[in-house]
């Protein structure tokens, strides 16, 4: 049973990593997938392929979430080709670890624009498309880190909780429309911007505060993703889902 079968499902920074396996899962459950990259075109065009081969329309465009223009055109770009958006992804993210006494403006703002001021860009424009169809689904990637912040983090933290109170507001504005909101909460996930992980006694350190005893996949942050777009959480909306084997508790 495919869960998304002819949806239209956009995927900020989707090149890799997590982003990669949320496009793929949706892909895999027929939602036709437009998708947004930035550094490497290689890596886009080569996921641009692989969901094309599992038999849907994809589409990678080089667009930076963080500009608020660029995500006009973006979606503009993509309603026209596809016809309409029934659900968003806010995925891209990046992070500029620093302690506060060195963390610098620039710094802040780089971290800032990405991860927060991209939710805001993306979901103003994507909830035209959803209003008019009086549905859709947006799903906004968050953070452990935004709900118990870490030393060093204090702009990814500040950003990531951001996005949670974001979250909340756009459910309570949103729902009279059959528009959901929701938000996904990973903990340490085997990407490759968190390779530092796996290394020495760092590791050991991070694994004995997860009950679970593993880092999380990147898969399982996508069947969850999955879940959020689909009907099958037609009545979960402003909510917060932690994926972090249990990090939280």
């Amino acid at each position: 049973m495919k869960l998304l079968e002819n949806k239209i499902a956009i995927v900020t920074g989707a090149s890799r990593g997590i982003g990669e396996a949320i496009a793929i899962k949706l892909a895999e459950h027929g939602a036709h997938v437009a998708f947004t990259y930035l550094s490497s075109e290689e890596k886009a065009l080569a996921l641009e392929n692989k969901l094309k081969g599992l038999g849907v329309n994809a589409k990678a465009y080089k667009s930076n979430a963080g500009d608020f223009a660029q995500c006009e055109s973006f979606v503009n770009d993509v309603v026209k080709e596809f016809g309409t958006v029934d659900v968003c992804v806010n995925n891209a993210g990046i992070s500029k670890d620093n302690l506060l006494l060195r963390l610098t403006p620039d710094q802040w703002d780089e971290v800032m624009d990405i991860n927060l001021k991209s939710v805001f860009n993306m979901t103003k424009q994507v909830i035209r498309p959803m209003m008019k169809a009086k549905k859709g689904s947006i799903v906004n990637m968050s953070s452990i880190i935004g709900m118990v912040g870490n030393a060093g983090q204090t702009s990814y933290a500040a950003s990531k909780a951001g996005i949670i109170g974001f979250t909340k507001s756009v459910a309570k504005e949103l729902g009279s429309r059959n528009i959901r909101c929701n938000a996904i909460a990973p903990g340490f996930v085997e990407t490759d911007m968190t390779h530092y992980l796996k290394d020495g006694d760092g590791a050991k350190k991070f694994l004995e505060g997860i009950p679970l005893g593993r880092f999380g996949k990147a898969e399982e942050i996508a069947d969850t993703t999955l879940f959020l777009a689909s009907d099958m959480s037609s009545y979960i909306t402003g909510q917060v889902i932690s994926i972090c084997g249990g990090l939280n508790i």
